[in-house]
């Protein structure tokens, strides 16, 4: 990968949504080379695919909690059973096992406090291996969904 790449995915980044013409044009390059380009980007899984960023709140979800999950057993089938879990409930929006304690950190987003009490009883404690639930109130997001830096 080199400069080129990265500018084009610098501006895919900032906009999705570009024509190749259109982002040929930002990194100063013709059509047809940076459309080989861009499809190599998507061939070798440097951009995994384009999507929209909607706004959780445009569709209900205005509550969002971070839960921090600490296993009680962590054996291969333990953890393989809770990822498979985790990734079955729609209110997860986010997923990351971590190094040390805790384990997990899940970004959770719902209607509202009612709501995310209803999951986490229903779904979130009944976990499989989950030794501990902790859970914070997202007061505001101050950073989200930046470009990655160059390096």
């Amino acid at each position: 990968m080199d400069s080129l790449d990265r500018k084009i995915l610098a501006e895919l980044q900032q906009d999705g949504r570009l024509t190749v013409t259109e982002l040929a044009a930002r990194v100063r390059l013709s059509v047809s080379p940076c459309h080989r380009r861009l499809r190599e980007l998507e061939r070798s899984g440097a951009i995994r695919g384009y999507r929209a960023v909607v706004d959780p709140r445009a569709l209900g979800l205005a509550f969002e909690a971070l839960v921090f999950i600490t296993m009680h057993q962590e054996d291969r089938e333990t953890v393989s059973d809770f990822e498979r879990a985790v990734a079955a409930v729609p209110q997860v929006v986010r997923a990351e096992r971590l190094f040390g304690d805790p384990d997990y950190m899940l970004r959770v987003v719902t209607a509202d406090l009612d709501a995310y009490q209803r999951l986490y009883d229903e779904h979130l404690a009944t976990l499989p291996g989950v030794l501990r639930l902790d859970s914070t109130l997202v007061m505001k997001r101050v950073v989200e969904e930046r470009p990655l830096p160059e390096r």
